[in-house]
């Protein structure tokens, strides 16, 4: 089960502040990312020695008052289906409206953690106004001030209680393959493609979720297990076109994958959204296979895959080191070849270099490389380990880590890359005091 909060509640609340104090104001703070219809949707945090993912609703609702309520409607019953914790955001400074109480309706027929965040309460005078909403029947209401970030803490380490695992699920033993993408670029076809013929060899196994199952995929030598994803099942009471289920979704399958089969769709190129999985797909670090799909539907010579590719990479610098394949799951042309990059890539983010290889190679790269001084001041780097996670990270032990620049740190992860080959794999590089 992944470690999923979801903030939500009616407009002007101050969800969005929320979740940037969440996301952005404690040190522990790993990533965030830029989002697609407003600057932040997604975001990843650790409290008290726990990971977990922060989604914010906010932004998404716009129109008058009937489609602020049929939208809000639909991302909470989204938040009820796809999160592990809900928070609901209400403003003490005007007490309970309609659209609170609609909010709450749906949240009484879940019986996942939800914790009332009671804001605004940023001064002594307005302690004590949020007990109103203890009738409301929802759960446990908490005060806090999302400018000032008073109460934030005491709310974290509530919702952390109701966490199952302190770090994200990694793999199991067998690989972990989902197929992720916006709706519509043709994931259900591809997981057709995959399986329709060949049920016979397919063995289904209980999932992370109430809903969904995970099936083993043992076929033409390959044996992994393919994670039910986003647009697989359509709930009836949502639409899968708005932008927040598909996001939501997204994080839930990523987060339980070894590596992310990415689906474009060949006839529109890279949009924002699909940018926003990718990049998903990144801080996760995830192993990730990018399948242009549709390539049947384009007009091509023979230079037309190569410069699409090339404007691909472009677009998804700088982790652009990933395969891409140009498939078509109607006419299943190429989906063995996309299965075959996806055991590799899988295999790039378990490898293991020896510490003696690393330093062999990296030792006389940075010798005729060295980083650039700083104010005088010249940086040495001693010696380089790989470190014992889950995806490949580097650890560079020198005098000065604080000067070492982004650029030269990209250097060093150009180079990791055509030495080892991590093709399809993020690569974190830290640099440490000798």
């Amino acid at each position: 089960m992944s470690n999923i909060v979801a903030i939500v509640g009616r407009p002007n609340v101050g969800k969005s502040t929320l979740f940037n104090r969440l996301v952005e104001s404690r040190q522990a703070i790993v990533e965030e990312m830029s989002g697609v219809t407003r600057d932040r949707i997604y975001g990843r945090a650790t409290w008290s020695g726990y990971d977990f993912s922060v989604i914010d609703t906010g932004g998404y609702v716009k129109g008058s008052d009937d489609i602020f309520e049929d939208e809000i409607r639909k991302q909470v019953i989204i938040a009820i289906e796809e999160a592990s914790v809900i928070v609901f955001v209400v403003d003490v400074t005007t007490g309970i409206t309609d659209l609170d109480e609609s909010v709450a309706e749906l949240l009484r027929q879940t019986k996942k953690p939800i914790f009332i965040a009671a804001n605004k309460v940023d001064n002594t005078q307005r302690v004590g106004l949020s007990s109103e909403f203890w009738g409301l029947g929802v759960g446990e209401v908490l005060d806090i001030s999302a400018t000032n970030g008073s109460g934030t803490g005491d709310l974290l380490d509530e919702i952390v209680k109701h966490f199952p695992n302190k770090a994200l699920p990694e793999q199991e033993e067998l690989p972990r393959f989902a197929i992720v993408g916006k709706p519509n670029v043709g994931k259900s076809s591809l997981v057709n493609a995959l399986l329709g013929e060949e049920r016979n060899i397919v063995t289904p196994i209980s999932g992370t979720t109430r809903d969904a199952v995970d099936t083993r995929y043992n076929a033409f030598g390959f044996d992994f297990i393919l994670i039910d994803t986003a647009g697989i099942r359509k709930k009836a009471k949502v639409h899968e076109d708005i932008e927040y289920y598909s996001v939501l979704r997204s994080v839930r399958t990523i987060e339980s994958a070894d590596v992310c089969i990415m689906l474009l769709d060949a006839t529109e190129g890279i949009q924002k959204q699909d940018l926003s999985i990718f990049y998903i797909c990144e801080k996760n670090h995830k192993g990730v296979v990018v399948l242009v799909n549709k390539w049947d539907l384009i007009e091509k010579d023979h230079r037309s895959m190569k410069e699409y590719e090339d404007k691909l990479r472009a677009q998804l610098a700088p982790f652009n080191d990933v395969p891409i394949i140009f498939t078509s799951a109607l006419t299943k042309q190429r989906i063995h070849k996309a299965l075959e990059e996806a055991m590799r890539v899988y295999e790039n983010r378990i490898k293991k270099v020896a510490t003696s290889k690393l330093n062999e190679v990296m030792q006389e790269i940075i010798e005729l490389n060295p980083p650039p001084s700083v104010k005088g001041k010249y940086i040495r780097i001693k010696y380089a380990m790989q470190l014992p996670t889950h995806a490949p990270a580097f650890a560079f032990f020198c005098n000065l880590p604080q000067y070492i620049r982004e650029d030269y740190k990209r250097f060093l992860e150009n180079k990791l890359r055509e030495h080892f080959d991590f093709e399809g794999v993020p690569v974190r590089i830290f640099f440490r005091k000798k």
